[in-house]
């Protein structure tokens, strides 16, 4: 939805070449970033409100002076503040946007919605890109984020190339995309394991790295064994270079690589190696470009690797994403142990090159064969005989040598304390391998065994020479110079020049005067003397000598001057950044405020309105239980369209009110399941995308015409958006959300907070569920249920079985699947706020869902029954939970909604 009266803001730039994104946690990998050519840089504050909080990150103090040295090394400055806000944080967070844009930073990358919507009042100049973590993954989506202001989308790393392709037809708004480093199991922003499992949100910065943590299979309520893949939900990390190509084909802006926690090698090594991919893309990629890459990818792998593959730009393949023996740094694989002797170990090399990888638990194996495996959705182009479309470009041969780390693979990857160190002595034994000699103390030899593979984790080299480039001087000439030189005989020298948005003109001292020999001002001249920019951040780009008479002469100290004059003007200009108005207190007309000012459009339940309860169902016997209780409303969520058209029937029928959910997340070319809900003429939709908002919301222009009362269908946001705060919830209420679910984020005191600054009766509660805790494109039952590497080749195993995932303490989580093929796994606890509901009543707040998972038509009639007994006033929250435990194998806990104090 356009504002005809908004601030004007940025337009997108159109680049022709992608840019090269690097991170930066600290100065040191800052400055590897910079050293080794880095178009543009992303890091985080000290004040926290950014998705790597354990990076050290950078102050606001001195951000100016950060910003000034990105400025001269010709790149350009992105800080993140991708996290989600609570309301007692939004004029904290304001005053450091305010900071931000007068530090001369180029671009804010923001996950709520609300920071865009501060720094559009703040500083309409500066550029906001959209965090993947606010999952916005699709055009649709980009339209709800252009109508914030953003001005360019870091798109999902679950997208393919073609996907990307359809994104980019869709929308104006510039595309950045992940192209290296570490892959999220879960969809960026909807992960809510840290919050339900370690009390932290990875929406606060806070991840807690579950999904590198040991999983059991368990299928049918029986543990299926896989040896030893455990790590079920860790993947592999990305090297996209073989989607290069075809994301310059898109016109994609940018290249990201992950990496904020890591050190300066691992970025030196990542930038490096797609500066020259994309020169070699650029020009045409020969045999000798493939095999700079192939030596490139052994760096990559030492530096950080946990293994690598395409990620999802080739499509999804469940049978590579995931290799399940390690859930951290492996590094190189060098070979397997061929013999062990008192201080030194043979090692051959690996006759695959590579370790094992998918298989199907019900055949229990381990590998599957090369031919079974279908055909990925978009495959890439091979590299260097890459065997497959999904194993990533292929890497060069290691070779060991003194000095190097290794570690061998006893099959206890957590465990510390596995055996290595480093290499004193190589000999090279030629097609028997290597002997690597161990000094004293060495590692434990003893534990070592024939057959276990053998991984170079480390390179002294590498680190040394990441340490010169930090070192080092800062970079030079990186900024490009325009100089038009004019001048008359007997006049002044004119000299201008422009850089970026800087410029600066200056005068010679004395008159021209014309020579009786030689060529005078001559553009060569010119270029050697007032143009030598050595020692500075300028290079000379173009030089205009069209106004300059010929003949002309004025002594070289004067050029040289006028150089430094030049170099005086231009230089604070390109560090401090484009100029921008910057109002510290536009802030305050948005925070705040009571909750009647918030959308009157949609009439509000009145306070003698009851609580009602809305159960969400994903069963036809959780529907009959909704039935037989009498309840007047069922929101319906179902794995497949035809179950679901068919429980649309039967709740009609029983005279229901109808709400149906989206997916969660809708990528491009999925708008038919949106349309697909919509024929089913539903009397509300409980959106879970920003792309569903687009579609269904009165005030965003979309909507069907009818539900079945002949009324467009409600719309409903779910916790999915991830509201923590006034603002972004009035922005959806403007939208013409009826209600918006509170963010499983938020604890008691947070949600209260909010609830003073909006109309509680908008505000809907999820008081029963078992918290979705990852949602993610990886299937697990394809992946280990079966040998396809997508829905076309999977069988559909998920449509016979039932699978959980038992974590290290013994708790059993529920994986299921949606009509998209996508997981989500939910928390093996119940999570209830039944203590908390009363005092959410009467406050006034009217909405309040329970969630429904495997519960059989019994558990649901007792769960419900229970909780329409609660908002009746009929039993206290003592005895909720009393019955609501009963049959919960894992308990109830508060959760999220605990209420602290007394």
């Amino acid at each position: 939805m356009s504002d005809p009266n908004a601030p004007e803001q940025p337009a997108p730039r159109r680049r022709a070449r992608p840019e090269i994104l690097a991170p930066a946690g600290d100065f040191d990998a800052l400055r590897a970033a910079l050293a080794s050519g880095a178009d543009a840089v992303y890091f985080g504050l000290d004040d926290g409100f950014n998705a790597r909080a354990r990076a050290t990150n950078f102050s606001r103090e001195n951000l100016g002076a950060v910003v000034g040295e990105i400025h001269r090394a010709g790149a350009r400055a992105y800080v993140t503040l991708n996290t989600l806000l609570f309301e007692v944080e939004l004029p904290g967070v304001a005053a450091v946007i305010a900071d931000v844009a007068a530090a001369g930073v180029d671009a804010l990358i923001v996950q709520d919605p609300a920071v865009a919507l501060l720094a559009r009042a703040i500083c309409p100049a500066l550029e906001l890109h959209a965090s993947t973590q606010m999952t916005i993954s699709s055009p649709e989506a980009a339209a709800f984020a252009a109508a914030l202001g953003v001005t360019r989308v870091v798109v999902p790393r679950e997208l393919s190339v073609d996907e990307i392709r359809r994104f980019a037809a869709g929308t104006d708004l510039e595309l950045e995309v992940f192209v290296h480093g570490a892959l999220c199991m879960s969809w960026s922003g909807q992960c809510l394991t840290s919050e339900a499992w370690g009390g932290r949100s990875a929406n606060r910065g806070q991840c807690a790295q579950s999904c590198r943590m040991p999983y059991e299979l368990v299928v049918d309520g029986e543990r299926r064994p896989l040896g030893e893949v455990e790590y079920l939900l860790s993947p592999k990390d990305l090297a996209g270079f073989r989607a290069i190509p075809a994301l310059c084909e898109v016109g994609v802006h940018s290249l990201k690589i992950e990496g904020r926690l890591k050190g300066p090698a691992y970025v030196m090594s990542a930038v490096e190696s797609h500066r020259r991919w994309l020169d070699a893309v650029e020009r045409g990629v020969t045999p000798a470009d493939e095999a700079t890459l192939a030596a490139d990818m052994a760096d990559l792998t030492v530096a950080y690797s946990r293994g690598f593959g395409d990620g999802f730009l080739g499509g999804s393949d469940h049978q590579t994403l995931v290799e399940g023996r390690f859930p951290k740094h492996r590094g190189l694989l060098l070979g397997r142990v061929a013999e062990v002797g008192p201080d030194s170990v043979r090692v051959v090399p690996d006759p695959d090159g590579r370790a094992p990888t998918g298989g199907a638990a019900l055949t229990q194996t381990a590998s599957t064969a090369a031919g079974a495996l279908g055909t990925p959705v978009a495959a890439l182009p091979a590299l260097g005989g890459a065997p497959d479309a999904a194993s990533g470009p292929p890497t060069a041969a290691p070779v060991p040598r003194p000095g190097v780390g290794v570690v061998f693979d006893d099959g206890h990857p957590e465990d510390q304390r596995e055996p290595g160190g480093p290499v004193f002595s190589v000999d090279d034994l030629g097609p028997r391998g290597w002997r690597l000699g161990f000094g004293r103390p060495g590692p434990d030899l003893s534990r070592v065994a024939r057959g276990q593979r053998v991984w170079m984790t480390s390179d002294p080299a590498l680190n040394r020479r990441a340490e010169r480039l930090v070192a080092g001087a800062p970079p030079e000439g990186r900024v490009a110079v325009a100089l038009w030189v004019r001048g008359e005989p007997g006049g002044r020298l004119r000299v201008g020049a422009r850089a970026g948005h800087a410029t600066a003109e200056v005068e010679g001292d004395g008159p021209l005067t014309v020579g009786l020999t030689g060529d005078g001002l001559t553009p060569a001249l010119l270029t050697e003397k007032l143009a030598a920019f050595g020692g500075t951040c300028l290079r000379l780009d173009t030089l205009d000598t069209s106004g300059l008479a010929p003949r002309l002469h004025t002594p070289v100290s004067e050029l040289k001057r006028l150089r430094r004059a030049l170099v005086a003007a231009l230089v604070p200009q390109i560090e401090a950044g484009p100029p921008r108005v910057v109002d510290r207190e536009a802030w305050r007309g948005l925070v705040g405020g009571s909750p009647s000012s918030a959308s009157p459009e949609i009439e509000a339940p009145s306070p003698d309105t009851k609580p009602q309860l809305v159960p969400l169902c994903r069963t036809e016997a959780q529907l009959e239980a909704v039935i037989a209780l009498g309840l007047p409303e069922v929101e319906l969520d179902f794995m497949e369209m035809v179950g679901l058209s068919r429980a649309v029937t039967r709740a009609r029928a029983a005279g229901l009110s109808v709400t149906l959910a989206t997916v969660r997340v809708q990528k491009p070319g999925e708008e038919g399941y949106d349309r697909r809900l919509a024929a089913l003429a539903p009397d509300a939709v409980l959106v879970r995308h920003w792309g569903g908002v687009m579609t269904f919301a009165r005030g965003a222009g979309g909507g069907p015409e009818s539900g079945a009362s002949g009324a467009r269908p409600r719309v409903h946001g779910d916790f999915s958006l991830n509201v923590t705060n006034s603002l972004t919830f009035r922005r959806l209420l403007d939208l013409g959300l009826e209600t918006v679910t509170a963010a499983h984020d938020l604890d008691a005191a947070q949600l209260a907070a909010l609830m003073e600054h909006i109309p509680a009766s908008r505000l809907a509660v999820t008081v029963h569920h078992h918290i979705p805790t990852y949602h993610t494109e990886h299937c697990v039952y394809a992946h280990l249920l079966s040998h396809g590497r997508d829905f076309r080749t999977c069988g559909r195993p998920c449509e016979a079985h039932r699978v959980a995932l038992r974590d290290h303490k013994g708790r059993e989580h529920p994986v299921i699947v949606d009509v998209g093929c996508r997981n989500t796994v939910f928390n093996a606890e119940a999570q209830s706020a039944a203590r908390l509901t009363p005092k959410l009543v009467a406050a006034g707040v009217r909405r309040f869902r329970a969630e429904l998972v495997w519960e059989t038509q019994a558990q649901a009639t007792e769960v419900l029954s229970a909780w329409q007994a609660l908002l009746a006033a009929r039993i206290p929250p003592a005895e909720l939970l009393r019955r609501t435990g009963v049959h919960e194998q894992f308990g109830v806990t508060a959760g999220t909604m605990r209420i602290l104090g007394p």
